[in-house]
Formats: structure tokens, sequence, C-alpha cells
């Protein structure tokens, strides 16, 4: 059975830096079943009731999964179009498949570029602090379009 979830939250890394929030903005709207959020964060949530408040860990295996060192490569300059502006931090993809991974440069020496396709979070422990802030049934509209709905109905 599927169900609504609003929530705030604050994600912090296991050293406590904040690395994401949904303050000031509407509470995260998910539906659960859909694969929006983490598998991790998502079980967690469905056992919380509207008003709770928790702190909830998130391992690695249920959320960007463990670091991949396959997906670590180094590439020649060359394989790249002519005259790209190479940075550290840039991300790209290697084609235009919905599930093709973003890779990220990491590192360049000479001709020899280093990208990463895992998400940068895989690896890592999440700390999130939840705030439930609203538990429903879907509506049609929702079930039908496979995600949760804002205030006054269907945005997209």
């Amino acid at each position: 059975m599927q169900n609504i979830i609003g929530f705030h939250y604050t994600l912090k890394d296991k050293d406590g830096a904040v690395l994401d929030s949904s303050e000031g903005q509407p509470p995260m709207l998910v539906m659960t079943g859909a694969q929006q959020i983490i598998p991790g964060l998502e079980k967690e949530l469905m056992k919380m009731k509207k008003g709770e408040k928790q702190t909830v860990v998130i391992a690695p295996e249920n959320a960007y999964g463990p670091v991949q060192e396959d997906m670590k490569l180094t590439v020649k300059r060359e394989q790249f179009p002519e005259g790209a502006q190479l940075h550290v931090g840039q991300q790209f993809k290697i084609n235009q498949e919905p599930q093709a991974p973003v890779f990220t440069v990491t590192a360049i020496k000479d001709d020899n570029i280093h990208i990463d396709g895992n998400h940068p979070m895989a690896g890592k422990e999440l700390h999130f602090d939840v705030d439930v802030t609203e538990k429903r049934m879907p509506t049609p509209d929702e079930l039908a379009h496979g995600h949760a709905h804002g205030p006054g109905g269907h945005h997209h």
C-alpha cells in the first residue's frame, strides 16, 4: 500500500557537517514505493507518525551504495571533444541514456583525466534529522502519475 509522506530534513555526514536541508522550503513530499528517495530513508519514514521527529542513520548500502572502484577511471584528454575545457569537479554523462551514470572529473594530470562515476554520496553513512509533517493516502491523480502532488494539486 502506497502512502504520501511529507517531511522536513537536515542531512549531515557522520561528523555532523550539514550537507543539505529543506529549511526555509515547503516539506518534501514523496510517494512510498516510487523510488523517489533512498531506500533506507523511506523505510524509516514509513515507521514514523505525523508530527514525529527523529534522527535516522542510513548505512551506505541503504543509501547510494558502496564505492565501486571500477567506476573510477583514467582516460586520455583526447577522448573528450576537441577544445573541451575540463576542470576538477566538472560533471558529465557519456551518453544520453536515462540511467547513464554522471561522471565527475576528480583530477587532471597532464593528458590523464581521472573521472569517477560513483554518486558523490556513495560509501557514506548519512544522518538525517527528519520531521514528518504529513502522512496520508495518495489521491487517484497521484496514483495515476506515480508521485505526490503539492498543495493545489498537480504541478509539473
